[in-house]
């Protein structure tokens, strides 16, 4: 081991502080504990997979080679809420929203006016609404590591003055030549010992059960197909000798359940005057609103009569949420009962469309409800030379998970680098 190597290794070890089970300390082990070898790290964030989607092992060969090789997980909880950027970032940096400051997929800053926009909004790219908390790709950087991301969310931001050694940049819904061809890069790369570690997201599983739910014929098979993905992925690190020299790592940010549109859906415009609001920042589960100063009682006590959704002042949100002290949070939050869809009147409901861009059918999918919401469950995959430090982590069970992500049988104290981060680190 170069000398380089060791100083790497000397660095993890001795970054020490008490952790509730996430995916990142998992993550951590296997490179704390593996390092010493040499041993790569090629990690999967599966948006919107949920912890019961690979129930069938029998008919899914790609993810049963994984589990009968490795370790699974009964579930992962996700973050409060339970949406897509703000998991991104607790499952990279091991910290709650309110922390890492990433606490929707829109977001609002009252004092500069910019937005946070889910998709290509350049605003997005601001510091500020990353530099709250330090993801694992830039520590790793920041240790003398090479890390390549292929599609991962904000991989192509600087975030505290750090970039990836490589960031393949997101596109909206990365096709499955897209999974594949990334796949054979990060193997080439790590077997070369030009990366150290590689990161690749997927889509489809999130975009499929967002239109068709969880239950559909659609969703069966783009797990079908990506189970052919980690079928080829298995086949490869097999054909480059990479078996004892490669951890592989699976997990997603959330969970999903059905949506009835039409049905179960809460108008805004109904019990409020919406001139009186600000800012309305999302749809769906969640929904922040900063109503006018004059008409905040007003507004409040309106909603509080709404059947099928909570209003909270911020500083009335449920602590086990961890999401209140974040910096962006709205001083009104609106939090849906499970399956009921929070919007201003029923012509803006999302939808999708067809080639001619015409309506062609509601939704009927949707995750970001309370956390605790099974449905919102995520899942976890682990096989490697390491392995058996997730499996031990796996048997510490406790009654309920604490931290970040867990599930019934994962918590631990252990190594984990220290981020810098604002308000009550956990």
């Amino acid at each position: 081991m170069s000398v380089h190597s060791a100083q790497f290794c000397s660095q993890w070890r001795s970054i020490m502080t008490r952790v509730a089970l996430n995916v990142l300390t998992v993550i951590i082990l296997l490179l704390s504990r593996c390092c010493d070898a040499n041993r790569k790290l090629l990690v999967f964030l599966i948006d919107g997979f949920r912890y019961d989607y690979m129930d069938d092992l029998q008919n899914l060969a790609g993810f049963r080679e994984i589990v009968e090789n490795g370790v699974k997980v009964d579930y992962l909880t996700p973050d409060f809420p339970s949406l897509s950027y703000p998991n991104y970032y607790s499952l990279m940096t091991g910290r709650h929203c309110e922390v890492h400051q990433m606490t929707g997929n829109y977001m609002w800053d009252k004092d500069t006016m910019k937005e946070f926009l889910i998709g290509t909004n350049p605003d997005s790219r601001l510091p500020m609404w990353w530099d709250g908390s330090e993801p694992l790709w830039v520590t790793m950087q920041k240790l003398g590591k090479r890390v390549y991301m292929y599609y991962w969310p904000g991989c192509e931001v600087t975030i505290l003055g750090v970039q990836p050694a490589f960031c393949e940049e997101y596109v909206y819904n990365p096709s499955e030549k897209n999974l594949i061809d990334s796949m054979e890069n990060a193997l080439n790369m790590l077997k070369s010992d030009k990366a150290d570690m590689a990161g690749i997201y997927y889509e489809k599983i999130d975009v499929e059960g967002h239109h068709f739910g969880p239950h559909s014929p659609e969703i069966q098979h783009a797990i079908r197909s990506l189970d052919q993905a980690f079928q080829t992925l298995n086949q490869k690190i097999k054909e480059k000798n990479m078996r004892d020299d490669i951890n592989v790592v699976l997990f997603s940010d959330h969970g999903m359940t059905d949506l009835k549109w039409m049905e179960k859906v809460i108008e805004l415009d109904n019990y409020i005057d919406m001139t009186y609001i600000i800012k309305m920042m999302d749809r769906g589960p969640v929904v922040s609103l900063w109503p006018k100063q004059d008409k905040f009682e007003e507004i409040y006590q309106n909603l509080s009569t709404v059947d099928n959704m909570n209003v909270y002042k911020k500083q009335e949100i449920p602590d086990r949420f961890h999401y209140k002290n974040g910096r962006f949070v709205s001083t009104l939050t609106l939090v849906a009962e499970p399956g009921w869809f929070i919007t201003e009147n029923k012509a803006k409901l999302p939808f999708w469309k067809n080639g001619t861009e015409e309506a062609e059918g509601w939704q009927h999918g949707w995750h970001g409800y309370d956390n605790e919401f099974m449905d919102m469950r995520g899942f976890f995959l682990a096989q490697g030379p390491g392995k058996s430090v997730a499996k031990n982590a796996a048997q510490r069970e406790e009654s309920r998970p604490r931290g970040t992500w867990g599930s019934s049988g994962l918590s631990l104290e252990e190594k984990h680098p220290e981020p810098p981060c604002t308000g009550a680190c956990f």
